[in-house]
């Protein structure tokens, strides 16, 4: 579905921004930037870049539990056979509840103002459960779903889970949350039941196709929901089986590589499966959620017959599966889980062991960015230890990336015709403002999983970018005659016209920290951005749309003021009066693919004193 856009409006914003790199971009100012612009432009500016390495590393004894007091004296990091030299390292313990207690509680808000930043008590490590039902018949569900829940009613409070499940879809069952009680509510609730449906008929190798897809597009969905939270997150993965298409090398095929030196590679790499968790710090723990299993030889229905081969058959196809679940826990810095019916007890030492680890960090040595996968080793100088961490990252260059990205800029620009406010600023593949094309919107391109599915009724929340929104309500209901000429900037869908509507102003401001700007050879930063307003009825059928397309051209001196304000952008859009609607906001940001996305039900905007 494709999300069609009633109006495209363009603005250019003179403010500065400081982009950060995937593996980490440390940038360095020396200069007085709290000065007004003018003396800024009389003060040198001297920056220096390296591209830093994160990597989150468990380490445990003989055992099982975590070993504590390591220093960097202890660490030997090599990439690619190549030995790295440690700049940080950062021991993390599971956190108590005094020192959760000490984290700041959730910001008390404006009325009808909304953001999707989510403060969690615990800045350390997150859990995230994900019920994979694609592949689990109704009684390993049913008995997955109480184990959960059976692990809620006994959990400690303050320890942050979030429960997610799998079936035709990636469905957000429960945000963080550290309150035993409303994890358990939702464990309870019709919420966590999977649909009976399966995702598409047909032969097993259309089914499988059909999963594949599921995957890719729920886990980036995921990702790009973790994005907004610090630290560690570990991933409990209750599933059966890793699809084939991820056996031979899960890490190039399933996690993809998020910025391919090939930009028109781009959009395929979006779409890989957990490319964007490996972006978001998650560690996978994929646990075998059917448990011990009798050997199908020793089924009295087979009565004995060909017990031998069907054993050997079975625990062959087993092996192989469980040899997947290793693969792709070894190659995310997790663990894998199989042959206990101990579900919940794996779920509580995920949690406990999965909270304690260190963060390394180094500045690589090898500087040629051609795309190839570079692997990490990491030793520790004590005997009997046993760590887990990834197994690497691709190395990709930036440089080319963002000269490319420039081009498309710079074309774009030259056809604004020298507008300072960019309206006549209009992407080559969209239609000119005095086309009829106009008249029926502009079509957003976006890869699958992405900005365009982000912006679905009940998707996901993305947190890449942090937005807050205020929403406010006309004054007064109109109602168009039949034949009159819609007023500026209200395209509600033909079905509505004539009927009454009331207009909303939406005014977002978007945390600049996670755009990317690209620094041209000006000496600015340049990006866009892309604000997006969406009506839905209670069905999911869009009724109204509007876009904001926000081109920023950066100076040094506007730097700070960009931090501290945001990027803002108002909008006004008709939502009928009869009926039940939902305004889908978000914020896109088109250099990282960065994304931000609330949902506000028109119900909830109250009125206000004045209007």
């Amino acid at each position: 579905m494709r999300i069609c856009i009633r109006a495209s409006m363009r603005r250019s914003v003179s403010i500065m921004c400081c982009a950060g790199g995937v593996l980490g971009c440390v940038a360095i100012h020396m200069g007085a930037v709290a000065q007004t612009a003018a003396d800024a432009q009389q003060v040198p500016t001297l920056s220096i870049a390296a591209r830093e390495v994160l990597l989150d590393v468990v380490v445990t004894g003989k055992d099982g539990q975590p070993v504590t007091g390591l220093t960097a004296a202890d660490f030997a990091v090599s990439e690619d056979g190549d030995a790295q030299r440690l700049t940080h390292v950062e021991e993390h313990r599971p956190m108590n509840a005094a020192a959760m207690a000490r984290l700041n509680a959730e910001p008390q808000l404006p009325a009808n103002t909304f953001t999707n930043y989510m403060p969690v008590q615990n800045t350390n490590a997150l859990t995230v459960v994900l019920i994979d039902a694609l592949d689990q018949n109704v009684q390993t569900q049913m008995e997955l779903r109480q184990q959960v829940i059976d692990y809620v009613k006994h959990m400690q409070p303050g320890t942050p889970i979030a429960l997610f499940l799998l079936d035709t879809e990636m469905r957000l069952i429960q945000g963080f949350s550290g309150d035993p009680k409303v994890l358990l509510a939702a464990a309870e609730s019709k919420r966590d039941m999977p649909s009976m449906v399966k995702p598409a008929p047909g032969n097993r190798d259309e089914y499988r196709r059909a999963r594949i897809e599921i995957l890719r597009g729920g886990f980036q969905m995921m990702g790009r929901y973790l994005a907004g939270f610090p630290g560690r997150k570990n991933l409990v993965w209750f599933t059966g089986s890793i699809p084939e298409s991820y056996r031979t090398d899960p890490l190039s095929s399933s996690f993809g590589r998020s910025f391919h030196d090939d930009f028109s590679l781009v959009e395929e790499q979006q779409g890989d499966l957990m490319d964007a968790l490996t972006l978001s710090r998650v560690a996978v723990y994929p646990v075998d959620a059917r448990g011990l299993e009798t050997l199908p030889g020793f089924e009295a229905s087979n009565n004995g017959r060909g017990s031998t081969r069907m054993n050997a058959r079975f625990e062959g196809t087993r092996a192989f599966e469980h040899m997947d679940l290793d693969t792709m826990a070894a190659q995310t810095g997790g663990k894998a889980f199989y042959n206990t019916n101990g579900l919940k007890q794996v779920l509580a030492r995920v949690v406990a062991n999965g909270s304690s680890y260190y963060t390394l960090a180094y500045a690589t040595t090898n500087h040629k960015w051609e795309g190839q996968f570079r692997h990490i080793k990491v030793t520790i100088a004590r005997p009997g230890v046993q760590t887990q961490y990834r197994a690497g990252y691709y190395a990709v260059d930036r440089q080319k990336q963002e000269q490319r990205m420039l081009a498309a800029m710079a074309r774009r620009k030259a056809k604004a015709d020298g507008n300072p406010f960019g309206d006549a600023d209009q992407p080559a593949d969209e239609p000119a403002a005095n086309t009829p094309e106009a008249d029926t919107g502009a079509l957003v391109k976006h890869p699958k999983g992405g900005f365009e599915a982000t912006m679905q009724l009940g998707a996901i929340p993305p947190t890449e970018v942090i937005l807050t929104a205020h929403v406010s309500e006309g004054s007064k209901v109109e109602k168009l005659d039949k034949n009159a000429a819609p007023p500026p900037n209200n395209y509600l869908a033909a079905e509505y016209k004539g009927k009454p509507f009331r207009t909303y102003r939406v005014k977002v401001q978007a945390d600049a920290h996670a755009l990317s700007l690209t620094r041209g050879a000006d000496g600015m930063r340049h990006g866009t951005v892309e604000f997006v307003t969406l009506v839905f009825d209670q069905q999911g059928r869009q009724v109204n749309s509007m876009m904001s397309t926000a081109v920023l051209n950066v100076t040094e001196a506007r730097y700070p003021v960009l931090l501290k304000a945001g990027v803002p952008v108002d909008l006004e859009i008709a939502v009928p009066v009869k009926g039940n609607y939902f305004l889908r906001i978000g914020v896109h940001d088109v250099g990282s693919d960065h994304i931000g996305a609330i949902e506000v039900p028109v119900d909830a905007v109250r009125t206000e004193p004045g209007t």
